[in-house]
């Protein structure tokens, strides 16, 4: 990739990170081609936060809705397709900051990738988890994409009845039912 200007590269991180949240400085140094310290100072300049500090937001539901594509911003993993209403895939990379002091990904991440994509789905912006009922089947190591399939099963109401399934390349890894109500109209 030919070298850009600083604000052509720092519009096309903000793009980039839009699209696929969980990059390091390294892979977006490469992807580049600038050094790690640059795409920190970008970072740093544009108020983009580091990689563990953006998983935190989304792992705990606070990502920034300032831009634009904050519906792509609140996705753990990166969306594959979207039926509203219907149903969702998402894809995560595990990577070895995720990882437990077990050496597996913390359970945390698949959560965050579940429960977001399920409010995805739903095509609401404001909504509450009233039931969450989940179960990790198997460990999963960093370096393994995750494909997380949420559902819609029911409806009544405001409340939505989601089923969430996460595999690895063959096997389920993580299962969640949720009954999550939309309250967008409540606020």
């Amino acid at each position: 990739m030919a070298r850009l200007k600083k604000q052509d590269r720092q519009q096309q991180l903000i793009e980039k990170l839009n699209i696929t949240p969980f990059l390091t400085d390294e892979e977006l140094a490469t992807h580049f081609g600038v050094s790690v310290p640059t795409i920190r100072l970008d970072r740093l300049e544009l108020g983009i936060p580091e990689l563990r500090e953006r998983i935190r937001a989304m792992a705990t539901g606070h990502a920034q809705e300032d831009s634009p594509e904050s519906i792509q911003h609140e996705i753990l993993g990166e969306l594959i397709d979207v039926i509203e209403g219907k149903q969702a895939l998402s894809m995560l990379h595990t990577t070895s900051d995720m990882e437990d002091r077990f050496g597996f990904v913390d359970p945390q991440y698949l959560y965050a990738q579940a429960n977001s994509l399920a409010r995805l789905v739903m095509g609401t912006t404001v909504c509450s988890t009233e039931v969450g009922n989940i179960k990790y089947k198997t460990p999963v190591s960093a370096g393994t994409n995750l494909v997380a399939k949420a559902e819609i099963v029911r409806r009544r109401g405001d409340k939505f009845f989601i089923w969430v399934i996460i595999r690895d390349k063959i096997k389920e890894v993580f299962r969640a039912k949720f009954i999550m109500e939309s309250i967008e109209n409540k606020v």
